[in-house]
């Protein structure tokens, strides 16, 4: 990949702070030809973050938002409604993504390389390596990832947690500090959801591994619903600060 040829590309697209329909589609063609590989599509969202980072001394931090998401809608699209009865049912901003399938792995991993500041993860466990590369590449790139888990699954064949924290992201299990350890709670760090910048919600049955999305009956809603994300997000702050 031509790195060089990227970020010139970006900024010929961020004169203007939008991309315009050829714009979009010369990206598009490029995107498609270049970035084939997920290291490679890394690169590209690295790169298209360390632009806006640069930009914002000039230029209006809302005009370079909405140019990171003009880009981004190319870079990680929303995954298209497969006409098999898990098309999304919409509540406003709220969509529905059901497995046995991708929907579910796809809707996660776009949340992630779309997140702009923060992504707060309760998740029972993780052993799907592309959602793990995912996270990897969110805190890479600067974004802010808590993880709480629970203890007993750490330890599971296949766990990415201890991959996750060697890399620096702050994990928190459930048997520290009035986890675990209090005769009042035995049981597991049940919780599958998931925080994103403070406005998106994904929450579900669907936990993060290969089986739920390849042969589990799983679920789960992406909305933005201000009373819910408050509630969840007070759940996760209790339990990051209990544990």
């Amino acid at each position: 990949m031509n790195t060089e040829e990227l970020t010139q590309l970006l900024k010929a697209t961020l004169t203007d702070q939008r991309l315009s329909g050829s714009e979009k589609s010369t990206f598009s063609d490029w995107f498609t030809a270049n970035a084939s590989t997920d290291h490679h599509r890394g690169v590209v969202r690295h790169t298209v973050f360390e632009i806006a980072r640069e930009s914002l001394t000039t230029i209006s931090p809302d005009r370079v938002l909405a140019w990171v998401e003009d880009v981004m809608r190319v870079v990680a699209p929303m995954p298209t409604p497969a006409a098999t009865g898990n098309e999304p049912t919409r509540a406003g901003t709220s969509q529905v993504y059901f497995s046995p399938g991708e929907r579910c792995l796809q809707q996660i991993l776009h949340r992630f390389s779309t997140c702009r500041s923060t992504a707060d993860v309760c998740i029972f466990t993780i052993t799907d390596d592309r959602i793990t590369r995912s996270i990897l590449d969110s805190h890479r790139r600067g974004i802010t990832v808590r993880i709480i888990t629970d203890n007993e699954k750490v330890h599971d064949a296949g766990s990415d947690v201890h991959q996750l924290m060697e890399a620096g992201i702050p994990v928190k299990l459930d048997d520290e500090r009035g986890g675990r350890s209090d005769p009042g709670l035995s049981g597991h760090m049940h919780h599958k959801f998931a925080i994103f910048d403070g406005i998106w919600l994904i929450n579900g049955s669907y936990n993060w591994t290969r089986g739920a999305a390849n042969s589990n009956f799983e679920n789960i809603v992406d909305c933005r619903d201000a009373n819910l994300l408050a509630s969840f997000a007070d759940e996760f702050n209790r339990l990051w600060n209990r544990f």
